[in-house]
């Protein structure tokens, strides 16, 4: 585990993005609250949440952090068609929360993955990445 001990304690944020596509027609059946076990795109959301706040019991050598802050969005796409995934995380902390953005949007697209399985198991996730990192040391990142 990397020392921070020397880090100055920041406000940090991260915001991290990714996309699951899927079958018109398992896109209808999301968006319309049909699929049998429930409410994708709120248990979904709530996956994400409780992703970000695991990410050191499940990324080995990753900090645990106090996050104060994670959101996490889930907006249906019918040009994929699919579902976008959008997190944020805020800490004030001595390391950044990158990882605990991108947990979260992985965490929730695994969710609508496992929630629409048996209606579509041809659904592909991607596009995870880190949108936009601010605070510490190196300052801010923003993806094109």
């Amino acid at each position: 585990m990397v020392d921070v001990s020397d880090k100055a304690e920041t406000a940090r944020i991260a915001i991290a993005e990714g996309h699951i596509t899927m079958a018109r027609e398992t896109f209808d059946i999301i968006s319309e609250g049909r699929v049998s076990k429930g409410d994708v795109l709120g248990v979904a959301r709530l996956a994400g949440i409780i992703g970000a706040k695991k990410t050191p019991d499940l990324i080995p050598l990753c900090h645990p952090l106090p996050v104060s802050k994670v959101a996490v969005d889930l907006e249906p796409d019918a040009t994929l068609p699919g579902i976008r995934v959008r997190a944020t995380v805020r800490t004030t902390g001595r390391t950044g929360v990158e990882m605990e953005a991108l947990t979260a949007v992985s965490t929730a697209l695994l969710t609508v993955y496992d929630m629409a399985k048996a209606v579509d198991r041809a659904m592909q996730i991607g596009g995870i990445r880190v949108c936009l990192k601010d605070g510490g040391k190196s300052g801010r990142f923003e993806a094109e």
